[in-house]
């Protein structure tokens, strides 16, 4: 069987958004918990927790966005005088 990218789910402390989907999406986010829990065997019985992991699994594997934020990344913490910037 093909392997999935996204693998187990972590239970981490979360920041609230509030997101509109097109029903569309909601239904294959609702496939993709189906196909992922017989895979893994861990039941996802909410597929809205599968978009924190589809994001950063997209971002962790989109090389433009990894060189230009190491390009970017350290302008932006750097204050003018050398100091880290808090945010």
């Amino acid at each position: 069987m093909a392997k999935l990218k996204l693998a187990n789910i972590l239970d981490d402390k979360p920041i609230k958004v509030t997101i509109e989907l097109p029903a569309t999406v909601f239904h294959d986010l609702a496939s993709y918990a189906e196909v992922l829990g017989r895979t893994t065997g861990q039941a996802v019985s909410d597929p809205a927790k599968l978009i924190v992991p589809m994001v950063q699994r997209f971002m962790v594997t989109d090389r433009v966005f990894a060189k230009l934020r190491r390009i970017v990344a350290p302008q932006v913490s750097a204050g003018a005088d050398g100091s880290a910037k808090s945010g």
